[in-house]
């Protein structure tokens, strides 16, 4: 039974409305299980090793909870057959379950909000510390009432090692508790509903154990991949409330049991009305990727036999994200600031300091789901930037993730005929193509053919990534070494995919699709494709000239022992030029064509469509099960040519243009905002992203709308559903360098560090703390149409900091105040 109380999560409001109550916690008030994906989502706890979905403790697979775990990187291949097809997907894999632990009265059921009455439920999540508290007052069918409270962690500060604590609290009745603590290997990848007909069993070789009086093991391994995968799990009873020193309760009497894909521990523990009674419990997780073990079966017993108990637990845990949100916090007021410290905190958990000693890329639903089936797709173009000036060893080991599957790249682009490195739309495991060839439109119920894979454009966020990062951190030593061979050999293949139209006196690349994936083909096209799509040729045009530079920055040595290792030499360095000088970009009406032909495309109706259907984000989806297809109209899923204006300050587009023989000017490029505005339905929570972020650079008062439900797009669950499947972590990412660089035209050079602020009146006031070229806490403070910056003191030397084309310099334990060029609109 539930209560009738809704989940009130804190949602970003307008101008003017109060703050959160308390801004580092996430509350749900009531139990209401049609949203309890959602939460189960949003109250991930993780390291950015180890991530478990916040599933209740007690609860199994079902209609209405999915416990989760997943290890960054660990990944298994299966085949299934699927409408008369053979299908191959790798997933990341959902392992064995560390969570149960469940209470009831001897005799009674197991206590849950789905067995007995609720008379009371909360959850909290408390960003400050990476806990997960559920508090519960419940009544069983023989009218017992009982208090349950929940406590859990996944350490911040040592990656394999997990925690919980359970206090009872019987209310008016006395007799006997039995507690159940236990692993669970009986787990499928069963956690999006579209996947139901794919093979779901990956693990194999499960083997239970109980060596010790209050320790059970679960080992097993998936069944391709061959990854060992180990957990220890140490149960007891203490004594005194949290905080005090720990003791095993001496009353306790304990029953093994291994076996059967599971082991558990039950304990039966004496109970008398109000004195709370307390179980801890410590969990160890190991796998055969891990550095510097033998048997990760012997590594977990011996972490968890080790482990502190879980005040001491939570204590280091604390201090270890202590730490972290010094480096990477963003403070902002009000509900948007809430919901920002929420995306950060889900974002750290995805990618922490621990990920940097890991052979991982950006997944694009975080560790917190099944959808996407955990691959990486271009999501670091949306998340690294943020990244850079906070944790730039983690974004120099996403960056190493896509160096060490360059060589997968070439051989991708030289079984399609190409040189050079073309990248996977999704990637995986070993760098192939992870792409589905068939996809299922719910809507319809029918298998269609995927195209996606001709993301090409994939290559080209790489290179940006590469870029980006050398620019924040002025690494020369990565940029002279794994940068550069990449930035050349993504180079190459667009050079390679370049087509001279004798006709057109331009280069040309065909068979391609762009970002908005909508349009994979023309309508009525006998092959897939679409060509000179306006934003991979222009981002395109701007790798060559990137690589181009940084074959000029290369020390000399390195530079002809890279040219000669790759077969590179100056007739293509100097095609290379030429391309970047005369890509396509087409036009239509005075504004930048999505791609070619885009223009002689039919106008949708879009007011019937809302009207028919309300919810139109998936319109492609809409449209086929009509028997029509979205190809044949100027309707965009996403931003697509806006994309431009997200990646690049105007002035670097404007001169990208003007390489490419087109002058971009401000009237061009506002008709081409208000073009595709009008014309994109946002079937992706990054498309109000880059749509907001656009206008605040260039028409600051309709840009909140678009900020505002980016804002809203995990925790109000926007698209329909798919958040409890996972996070959108590039979108949640989005959104701190909305703040970071958008809001404040932050752009790190590596001669300076450059700021044109544009604060919204809804968002404009916010403080960073940046890592700056060996600066640790670079303080930029936005407030009452003022900018301040702060240089910690060190022993480095200064910092140059240019605002609005004025340059200055801050000595180390410094800082500065200016006005605004524009006046600060309004508070928030």
């Amino acid at each position: 039974m539930s209560t009738d109380r809704r989940p009130r999560p804190p949602v970003p409001a307008g101008r003017g409305t109060a703050p959160a109550p308390n801004r580092w916690t996430w509350c749900y008030d009531g139990y209401d299980p049609a949203r309890e994906r959602l939460r189960e989502a949003l109250c991930t706890l993780g390291n950015g090793y180890l991530a478990t979905r916040g599933a209740a403790a007690e609860s199994v697979a079902d209609g209405v909870h999915y416990p989760g775990t997943y290890a960054a990187g660990c990944y298994n291949r299966l085949t299934s057959q699927v409408a008369g097809h053979e299908v191959d997907n790798e997933d990341m894999v959902n392992l064995p379950n560390w969570l149960p632990l469940r209470v009831r009265a001897r005799g009674g059921p197991w206590l849950s909000p789905d067995t007995c009455q609720v008379l009371a439920h909360t959850q909290e999540l408390d960003l400050r510390r990476g806990t997960l508290t559920r508090r519960m007052r419940l009544r069983d069918r023989d009218g017992r009432e009982t208090a349950v409270e929940e406590t859990r962690l996944v350490h911040m500060g040592d990656p394999h090692l997990a925690g919980q604590r359970v206090e009872v609290t019987a209310a008016g009745w006395s007799g006997e508790l039995e507690i159940e603590s236990g692993l669970d290997g009986r787990v499928v990848n069963g956690g999006v509903e579209r996947y139901r007909d794919l093979d779901g069993r990956h693990l194999t070789d499960l083997k239970a154990g109980a060596p010790r009086p209050d320790t059970v093991t679960l080992s097993c391994r998936t069944s391709g991949s061959g990854i060992g995968v180990a957990m220890a799990c140490r149960t007891r009873v203490v004594g005194g409330p949290p905080g005090r020193a720990e003791q095993t309760a001496g009353a306790a009497e304990a029953a093994r049991t291994a076996g059967g894909g599971r082991a558990s521990l039950l304990l039966t523990v004496p109970v008398r009305p109000g004195a709370p009674v307390a179980v801890e419990k410590a969990v160890a997780v190991h796998t055969t990727r891990d550095p510097a073990i033998g048997d990760p079966l012997d590594a977990a017993l011996a972490r968890a036999e080790r482990a502190a108990g879980f005040s001491a637990l939570l204590r280091s845990h604390t201090t270890a994200w202590e730490e972290l949100w010094q480096r990477a916090d963003l403070e902002a007021p009000g509900r948007a600031g809430h919901v920002l410290r929420l995306h950060l905190f889900h974002v750290l958990q995805t990618l922490s300091p621990h990920t940097a000693a890991l052979d991982v890329g950006v997944p694009a639903r975080g560790l917190h789901g099944e959808a996407y089936r955990g691959h990486v797709f271009w999501d670091e173009l949306f998340v690294l930037p943020y990244l850079n000036l906070h944790l730039p060893e983690v974004s120099r080991a996403l960056l190493l993730y896509r160096h060490r599957r360059l060589g997968a790249a070439c051989r991708n682009a030289a079984e399609a005929g190409r040189k050079g490195a073309m990248y996977p739309w999704q990637s995986g495991s070993d760098g192939r193509e992870e792409t589905q060839r068939l996809h299922l439109n719910p809507r319809s119920g029918r298998w269609l053919p995927d195209h996606s894979r001709l993301q090409h454009h994939v290559g080209s966020a790489v290179a940006y990534n590469v870029w980006q990062y050398y620019q924040a951190t002025g690494d020369a030593e990565f940029l002279h070494g794994q940068g550069a061979e990449m930035l050349l050999q993504i180079a190459r293949f667009w050079a390679d995919a370049a087509r001279w139209d004798p006709g057109r006196a331009a280069y040309r690349i065909e068979g391609i699709v762009g970002p908005d994936e909508y349009h994979d083909a023309y309508p009525g096209a006998s092959r897939p494709g679409l060509d000179d799509n306006a934003y991979t040729n222009v981002t395109a045009a701007w790798v060559l000239c990137r690589a181009l530079e940084t074959a000029g920055l290369l020390p000399a040595p390195r530079r002809d022992e890279l040219f000669e290792r790759i077969g590179l030499g100056r007739a293509e360095l100097e095609r290379w030029e030429d391309v970047s000088h005369r890509l396509r970009v087409p036009f239509h009406e005075g504004v930048v064509s999505q791609f070619d032909g885009y223009g002689e495309l039919a106008e949708l109706d879009w007011d019937g469509y809302r009207h028919r259907y309300g919810d139109i984000r998936r319109l492609d989806r809409i449209l086929e099960a009509e028997g029509d297809s979205v190809n044949g109209y100027q309707a965009s899923k996403q931003a697509d040519v806006l994309m431009l204006g997200y990646l690049f300050p105007m002035p670097e587009l404007a001169g990208l243009f003007r390489r490419l023989g087109h002058r971009l000017d401000e009237e061009t490029w506002t008709a081409t905002v208000d073009h595709y505005l009008a014309r994109t339905s946002h079937g992706s929570t990054l498309s109000e992203l880059v749509h907001g972020w656009v206008l605040a650079r260039c028409r600051r008062a309709e840009a909140w709308s678009h900020v505002r439900q980016s804002l809203l797009g995990d925790v109000a669950d926007v698209q329909g559903g798919t958040t409890g499947e996972g996070i959108h972590l590039g979108a949640m990412g989005g959104t701190l360098d909305l703040v970071q660089r958008c809001l404040t035209g932050l752009e790190p050079r590596l001669g300076a560090l450059c700021l044109d602020p544009v604060p919204l009146p809804e968002l404009s006031r916010f403080r960073l703390s940046l890592h700056y070229r060996g600066h640790w806490g670079v303080g930029v403070t936005l407030r009452s149409g003022r900018l301040h910056v702060s240089v910690p003191d060190s022993d480095r030397g200064p910092v140059r900091i240019v605002v609005g084309g004025q340059a200055r310099t801050v000595a180390p334990g410094t800082a500065f105040t200016t006005a605004l060029p524009q006046e600060g609109a309004g508070t928030d």
